[in-house]
């Protein structure tokens, strides 16, 4: 009995912490996205137009979010009957946002105003193992340049 509310408190812990947290980096993120909104963002490789001489300096920006324990288990029920994981589809988007802005802040940092060839690598940290959390790196890199 003791090992279920052990469980059954983790579980509400899980969910109220990590939805807080969830929140407060949301607001974050929406913040910083705003500032650094006149920072363009390309996937082509290659400017079309002449930089200003200012420019091919690779710039990066990477993050490890983990899921909290009541996403994990949500997770967990949805793997018996297949479908959708939501729980982690906003794990995911909040470390692309997060990697993006970490690289749009080295690029302004560097005096740049557009970062092409932008790429992103993902990679699991827990692989699933049991008894840990799920957690996820995020790794976005490009060439910032000045126009």
């Amino acid at each position: 009995m003791i090992e279920f509310v052990i469980f059954l408190s983790l579980i509400l812990l899980g969910f109220g912490f990590g939805s807080y947290r969830e929140k407060q980096h949301y607001r974050s993120i929406i913040e910083r996205e705003a500032q650094y909104r006149d920072i363009l963002v390309f996937e082509s490789s290659y400017p079309k137009e002449q930089t200003d001489g200012h420019g091919g300096q690779l710039v990066q920006g990477s993050v490890v979010i983990s899921a909290d324990y009541f996403k994990t288990f949500v997770a967990g029920l949805r793997k018996l009957i297949g479908g959708r994981l939501r729980s982690y589809e906003s794990l995911l988007d909040r470390g692309r946002r997060e990697a993006v802005l970490r690289m749009k802040h080295e690029a302004h940092q560097a005096g740049a105003n557009h970062v092409f060839n932008v790429r992103f690598e993902t990679s699991s940290i827990s692989k699933g193992e049991s008894g840990t959390l799920s957690s996820v790196e995020v790794l976005v890199y490009g060439s910032a340049v000045k126009r």
